[in-house]
């Protein structure tokens, strides 16, 4: 595992710093890497250095993000490869057309009949390998343009299924209609999608509630930093 960029040292981002940023939530991957290229670009005086993130979260989202700098943007294909870790809660009884919080509730159902038995089954069905529709509300490409442009503008589009494969789904909590779940996954691994059919094996409806990233690979939350750390740091330099 390539040495993780941490205050204890003086940095060399052109050669290459791996950063673990804890996302926090409303942000996009792309505002943090806008936002440190910004402030790399400031605190080595130069307009261009390399700058790219190892993994989307969503805006909603918060948690592990790893950024990588300089000659290290070359690792960010490997670094991707490895399986994630979710914190999640599935709000059940209830779609949106994102499958999360970013739309309103599109539709309700009755789930005084689900069990917690029945989630327990369900989150248990669904690990191992399988194939997924990603949602429309995504950042995947098409046509040059973003799933979710064609989505926020009520055009309909059709996404390919793709594998994927659950290692482990882990109930920490019920307290109906909320779930609260650690997922371990593979790359490209939605986890609204995953919401989403979690209601429909239940014959019912569900959608992501909260998500943030603990693992990516072999790194973790435990080691990433703020933003506002990260800043502070490079302006006392």
């Amino acid at each position: 595992m390539h040495k993780f960029f941490n205050f204890d040292r003086e940095p060399d981002f052109e050669s290459g710093e791996i950063l673990l940023i804890d996302k926090p939530k409303d942000w996009s991957s792309f505002d943090i890497v806008k936002k440190i290229r910004n402030l790399l670009s400031t605190y080595l005086g130069k307009d261009k250095i390399k700058v790219g993130h190892a993994g989307t979260l969503d805006p909603l989202a918060t948690g592990l993000l790893i950024i990588c700098t300089g000659k290290a943007t070359k690792l960010i294909e490997s670094i991707q490869e490895g399986e994630k870790e979710y914190e999640a809660v599935f709000r059940l009884g209830a779609i949106t057309p994102s499958y999360d919080m970013e739309t309103e509730i599109s539709e309700e159902f009755d789930y005084s009949c689900i069990t917690e038995e029945m989630i327990i089954n369900t989150a248990k069905s669904m690990e191992g390998i399988s194939f997924q529709t990603p949602p429309i509300y995504s950042a995947i490409q098409i046509n040059g343009k973003r799933a979710y442009e064609y989505a926020r503008k009520g055009k309909e589009i059709k996404l390919d299924k793709r594998e994927i494969n659950i290692p482990n789904i882990n109930i920490q909590k019920i307290l109906i209609p909320y779930v609260n779940l650690i997922i371990t996954c593979s790359k490209g691994t939605y986890v609204r999608s995953l919401a989403n059919d979690f209601g429909k094996k239940l014959d019912n409806g569900a959608f992501l509630y909260y998500l943030r990233r603990l693992k990516s690979g072999n790194y973790s939350i435990d080691n990433a930093i703020e933003m506002k750390n990260f800043e502070e740091f490079l302006n006392k330099m």
